[in-house]
């Protein structure tokens, strides 16, 4: 039967219509033939006849399949599978199905833009008069009516402060400092970056004071971009920060700019000052190439001193034409910029919303008016974090709750006629919309037609809930810095959940065995192991740091991320763990807290929760950060009388019932048993970058959360020890 097959296959290649494919990128660079669309409809039956006879139903036969380059195009759904070396017959190396053969680097579109410079200079020549950037802050600081700035206005003002730059002396390929939250000056002091060739080194507004000097001098900052709240804490320690000759002022009123003694070598300026200087004495443009370095995103990180990621224009532009493949925008799109434009998500969205001429509209600052900024703006797209949408969730499941009676009943039934809808693919009818929903979207300006997360899972029962309730695609998204942002994206048609979909059409992703957590690329029934990329979107290193490039970058270009995933039905992958953080036990397992972290978040009494465990000890303890409604509504329903929020943390009732919550939701996800926490302390205090728990981007300082609560985690194994001894369970 084998010489069956053979013999059928060295007919199909013996004919002349083929394609020939040199896959180049390819470590291995195989060559492989790939039949014509005819041709191959045409093999496919003979080796489907062919395999009815050779395959065996024993499923301990030794006879297996061998994929061809055919059958690889045409069974694996969102995701196409390559062989890493052809030599080892394994195939384990994942691309979009939307381009298998090529790695995408530009838009197809328009391959003539390689850089972020050529793609605003698109932008702005095509949608010259089309509104760009808006914002409801006036100079006075009142607040009011969004008022837009068009796109050839900006591209006026990014050349004004580009030459305003070099008027300064500051040379070609300098680094320069960002150091405010979003508004339209952020979006264009990047545009002057780019457009003469600086590097723009986005500084964190809520870093304080020691990392924000590291970074400026670990960068050699030349310029930096401030606001008047940030201008005082430069000042403080300028003597500090050697590199910067000049200070620009967003915001500053021109006769408040301080005189700096001639000494310090500094020069402090309005941007309306460097605007003018620049719009009188025009510099032409320095375009940079596409391997030139764009931009240094120092990543926060949970220990240690930030690390630089050295994003090439290249890079940028490869990450959203890839992702352009999969999500459309247009000129009438419009936008909220909320999301931290110093992190990579937001910078990507930027990228992709000026090549498709969107509008952005900045919130006013304050994220607890951003409700207010979006009914105003009305977005038509919307970008955020899973911690927002469990907020959206639970404000409405605790709202429909509250209302009782027949609003509940309406609301359920409502929700599921959408749903079962939405899992079928079918359209619900509109009344649910007008009866219910209706009153949801307006939340959210009435008119987002789809919703994106990322930076953190999102829960799969939260993703359904926003899609029946918004009536919109709710895509997730999986990325991270040192991949210019995303890495795998859910298709907009994909109404399954619980995944991050397949890959970017600008990267290839493989799993690696992880033996000392039991994932391997041979376990069934899905492979499993450590997240690996390659592809033009892998940054080009941590700045000054060729030992921790080295640990994160393979001989062969892989990017190992950190994470565990697995490849689901249809080359969907799935996020289900983390490399790093693990620690072993007493009894030699491995635990991976953010996981368990992830599983706690979902009950009803946790807003945020700090899993804890080490070589000394045979089980984990948990800090718990509660929702103070969620336990105060527990506590009146059991009649229980308490001062503060604080007071009723302490109570062991209240400790036990919110236990007994976290082990259910734990059972329910299938923890084992090692796995849940044996004791728990409830706190009131959030878990903030204010207190130094949180990272920017929202993860949990961990090195510093166990300082901070080591009283509180050597009470609980105190506890539990003594409990052992009397043979019951610690609370």
């Amino acid at each position: 039967m084998r010489g069956r097959l053979n013999g059928a296959l060295d007919e199909l290649n013996s004919k002349r219509f083929y394609v020939e494919l040199n896959l180049e990128d390819l470590s291995s660079r195989v060559r492989i033939i790939v039949p014509s669309i005819s041709m191959e409809l045409k093999a496919t039956r003979r080796l489907q006849a062919i395999h009815s006879h050779i395959i065996s139903s024993d499923p301990h036969s030794l006879l297996q399949t061998n994929p061809t380059a055919g059958e690889f195009f045409t069974e694996q759904g969102y995701s196409v599978i390559l062989p890493e070396k052809l030599q080892t017959g394994k195939w384990n190396v994942y691309r979009s199905a939307t381009s298998p053969l090529k790695l995408v680097t530009r838009f197809p579109d328009h391959p003539e833009i390689g850089t972020l410079h050529d793609n605003f200079v698109y932008a702005s020549e095509t949608f010259r008069d089309y509104k760009y950037l808006g914002t409801r802050i006036r100079a006075d600081g009142t607040v009011g009516e969004y008022i837009w700035t068009t796109y050839g206005e900006a591209a006026a003002a990014r050349t004004a402060i580009g030459s305003g730059l070099m008027a300064h002396g500051i040379a070609k390929g300098s680094c320069i400092g960002i150091y405010f939250i979003n508004r339209p000056e952020w979006l264009i002091v990047d545009h002057a970056c780019s457009a003469y060739s600086y590097v723009s080194v986005p500084l964190y507004d809520t870093l304080g004071p020691d990392a924000v000097k590291y970074i400026v001098n670990h960068s050699s900052a030349e310029a930096i971009f401030c606001v008047p709240q940030t201008l005082q804490s430069l000042l403080s320690f300028l003597s500090e920060i050697p590199s910067v000759r000049l200070i620009v002022v967003v915001g500053g009123v021109d006769e408040l700019m301080p005189s700096l003694p001639s000494t310090t070598g500094v020069k402090v300026v309005s941007f309306s000052q460097l605007i003018t200087q620049g719009s009188s004495n025009h510099y032409p443009f320095c375009p940079p190439k596409p391997e030139d370095v764009a931009t240094i995103c120092y990543t926060s990180g949970t220990t240690g001193t930030p690390k630089g990621a050295v994003l090439s224009h290249g890079n940028l532009i490869a990450n959203v034409a890839g992702g352009s493949l999969g999500i459309k925008f247009y000129p009438s799109d419009v936008y909220i910029s909320y999301l931290p434009l110093a992190h990579i998500y937001e910078r990507s969205n930027q990228i992709i919303l000026a090549y498709y001429g969107g509008s952005v509209g900045f919130y006013q600052g304050d994220s607890l008016k951003l409700l207010d900024d979006m009914a105003l703006l009305r977005p038509t797209v919307f970008c955020s974090v899973p911690r927002l949408y469990n907020r959206v969730y639970d404000g409405i499941i605790n709202a429909v709750k509250s209302s009782g009676g027949l609003r509940e009943k309406l609301f359920n039934a409502a929700y599921n006629a959408k749903r079962q809808a939405l899992l079928k693919g079918k359209t619900a009818s509109p009344m649910w919309d007008r009866l219910v929903f209706d009153k949801i979207k307006a939340k959210l300006g009435g008119r987002v037609r789809f919703m994106v997360s990322g930076a953190s899972p999102l829960s799969a029962d939260v993703m359904d809930f926003l899609k029946v309730c918004f009536g919109c695609p709710v895509m997730e998204g999986y990325g991270m810095t040192e991949s210019s942002c995303v890495i795998t994206f859910m298709n907009e048609k994909d109404v399954s959940s619980g995944h991050v979909g397949s890959p970017n059409p600008a990267c290839e992703v493989k799993l690696v065995d992880v033996p000392e957590m039991n994932y391997t690329s041979d376990d069934q029934p899905y492979p499993r192991g450590e997240i690996c990329v390659r592809g033009p979107i892998v940054f080009q290193g941590y700045y000054k740091d060729e030992v921790q490039t080295r640990e994160v970058i393979d001989e062969e270009g892989w990017l190992h991320t950190g994470d565990i995933g697995l490849w689901s039905p249809g080359g969907r992958l799935k996020i289900i763990d983390r490399k790093k953080n693990i620690f072993k036990l007493a009894q030699g397992e491995y635990i991976a807290p953010e996981k368990i972290e992830n599983v706690y978040a979902k009950c009803k009494f946790v807003a945020q929760c700090f899993v804890y465990g080490d070589s000394f000890n045979s089980s984990l303890v948990a800090i718990v950060c509660v929702d103070p409604d969620m336990l105060k509504s527990w506590a009146a329903k059991e009649g229980i009388k308490f001062e503060s929020l604080e007071q009723l943390c302490n109570e062991p009732r209240a400790k036990a019932a919110v236990l007994a919550d976290m082990d259910a939701v734990g059972k329910e996800a299938q923890l084992r048993g090692f796995e849940f926490a044996r004791s728990i302390t409830l706190v009131a205090e959030p878990f903030t970058m204010e207190n130094g728990l949180l990272t920017p981007t929202f993860k949990i300082k961990r090195p510093q959360a166990k300082a901070y609560f080591a009283k509180a985690i050597a009470n609980m194994y105190e506890e539990i020890a003594a409990s052992e001894s009397l043979g019951r369970r610690a609370v």
